[in-house]
């Protein structure tokens, strides 16, 4: 991680930390039975990968087993859904990208915004264009090329709107005014599982979902969708796009555990406690972050709330831009940035 990196994840670790500290005292909440954390998305994703890391470090400091349920479908909004409408006991808990939440409502497809949640971060993870190993793209200006040549004719695997992939996607048609067949699918590792089986030749969902077949040489990375370049243990260092779109740049794509406001107020006060002295210095997650090309990010409180919002700014407003909107981001509270 370059030192910029290194200096935000470090700033955000330090925000996170004056949130719990500064919270007010209260007794330590013990579970009393098994908390349901629901991936709103396929099992072996990004958010079902860190999300079990993450549960396992939790088991261990609440002393309470943590049960993963996978729910995927309609882009996580069917999972988040529902655990937006579970008891507010303090027991059901959702996990995903939190510029999900914050966009949600431009898409119709929830009637939820991001400060309906206590945000618990973990990590930031990153969109990479990765290509099937036998797709004829050398480097991400042959891919370029080819979709302008063939407009809405090469297909993209993502794990569907207002996924990672498709945020990401969506970015660089915009950037570059190219069209693309749009390809989904029920999460990040069916949509990489299909570009590796050739249904389709391209797919953007994040570096931590690519990085076993890319290792393989299954899929064959172009670029990072972002502004610096992304070095991945055993693969080398993949370039950014910036290089080949100069200008290009794209918000920090965090994901963590996410709980419903409403809860009572001992499980938050306990989880800030966690998040503070036991997720930010996980080895477990930080390990999980090197080896995926993903960036060790435990924040929480209001300075999560604060690092989320540039994404879900920027991916509102792609939306809409493109005629993909239901509602207008600024008359849900969501400037255009």
């Amino acid at each position: 991680m370059d030192r910029s990196k290194r200096s935000f994840v470090a700033a955000g670790v330090i925000a996170g930390l004056a949130i719990a500290v500064g919270a007010p005292a209260a007794a330590q909440w013990k579970p009393d039975k098994p908390v349901t954390i629901i991936v709103p998305w396929a099992a072996g994703g990004s958010t079902d990968q860190v999300t079990r890391v993450t549960a396992a470090e939790l088991e261990k400091a609440l002393g309470q087993k943590v049960v993963i349920l996978n729910q995927p479908g309609a882009s996580g909004s069917i999972g988040t859904k529902n655990a937006l409408e579970a008891p507010k006991d303090g027991y059901t808990w959702t996990a995903g990208a939190a510029k999900d939440l914050g966009t949600y409502r431009t898409l119709g497809m929830l009637e939820t915004n991001v400060k309906d949640w206590n945000l618990y971060l973990n990590v930031a993870h990153i969109a990479v264009v990765g290509v099937n190993a036998n797709a004829p793209y050398k480097d991400m200006n042959d891919l370029l090329a080819a979709m302008k040549a063939k407009p809405g004719a090469i297909g993209v695997a993502t794990a569907g709107v207002n996924s990672s992939g498709h945020s990401a996607i969506e970015a660089i048609a915009k950037a570059t005014g190219i069209k693309y067949k749009h390809v989904t699918y029920d999460g990040g590792n069916p949509a990489v599982v299909a570009t590796v089986a050739g249904e389709t030749e391209v797919t953007t969902q994040l570096a931590a979902e690519q990085t076993e077949m890319i290792r393989a040489k299954r899929i064959r990375a172009l670029a990072v969708v972002g502004d610096k370049p992304l070095e991945i243990e055993g693969v080398g260092v993949i370039p950014p796009l910036s290089q080949f779109v100069p200008g290009f740049k794209d918000p920090i794509n965090y994901f963590g555990i996410f709980v419903p406001k409403g809860v009572p107020a001992q499980v938050t006060q306990t989880l800030d406690r966690v998040w503070a002295n036991d997720i930010a210095k996980s080895e477990a997650l930080r390990k999980y972050a090197t080896s995926r090309g993903a960036l060790f990010a435990p924040i929480a409180g209001e300075a999560a709330q604060a690092a989320v919002f540039p994404a879900v700014q920027s991916y509102a407003w792609t939306q809409f831009d493109a005629g993909k909107a239901k509602a207008s981001p600024d008359t849900l509270g969501i400037p255009r940035p």
